[in-house]
């Protein structure tokens, strides 16, 4: 990961109110292993990139993702939902335990996953490279970097599909749903 993009994401995050209030919330959580990921980096990014303020997108959630083996009950992560929403009720909070992603992702996706063993890990088999990348704020407030696959993805404006985990099929109905050429017109997109 070039040193220089890390440091370009961090000073982005660090002057995003929203997002450093949204970093605060869930550090009270108390989690083991955890980061605000995927869209909230990314539209961040591209909305940076496209001369707009930030702003959190009123159908996007805030994905806070953690690792915790020893968690698991779904309803642990509905408990800390409820929770991040009383703290920032603007925010639409979605929590995922990646420890459990297997027990869920075949009746999701229709097809199996083995079970992860770490936070990057999980982030590092999102459907695309440019969404793989998270951030946290450790106890010192200073603001931590997960991107187990890059970040020249991210900067460069490029969707590109992991092929970790993610079929041809779900990487282009995702494509559709999240409409990128339609929000972020200076993307490349790569059509597999």
């Amino acid at each position: 990961m070039q040193p220089d993009l890390a440091a370009r994401l961090l000073a982005l995050v660090a002057a995003t109110p929203w997002l450093m209030a949204a970093l605060r919330a869930a550090r009270t959580l108390d989690l083991p292993d955890w980061c605000l990921a995927a869209g909230v980096v990314r539209n961040m990014v591209w909305d940076a990139a496209h001369g707009r303020t930030p702003q959190p997108w009123p159908e996007s959630d805030v994905d806070l993702v953690y690792f915790d083996a020893s968690v698991t009950d779904a309803a642990h992560d509905a408990d800390l939902q409820a929770r991040l929403t009383g703290l920032m009720p603007s925010l639409v909070w979605e929590v995922s335990n990646q420890a459990q992603v297997h027990s869920w992702f075949e009746p999701y996706f229709g097809y199996p996953a083995a079970p992860i063993t770490s936070l990057v890990e999980g982030i590092a088999t999102w459907p695309e490279t440019a969404t793989a990348v998270g951030v946290w704020l450790d106890h010192a407030d200073q603001l931590q970097l997960v991107a187990p696959l890059g970040l020249e993805d991210l900067f460069g404006l490029l969707v590109r599909r992991n092929t970790a985990h993610v079929s041809i099929e779900t990487y282009r109905q995702r494509l559709a749903d999240k409409r990128y050429a339609e929000r972020w017109p200076m993307l490349t997109i790569l059509p597999e």
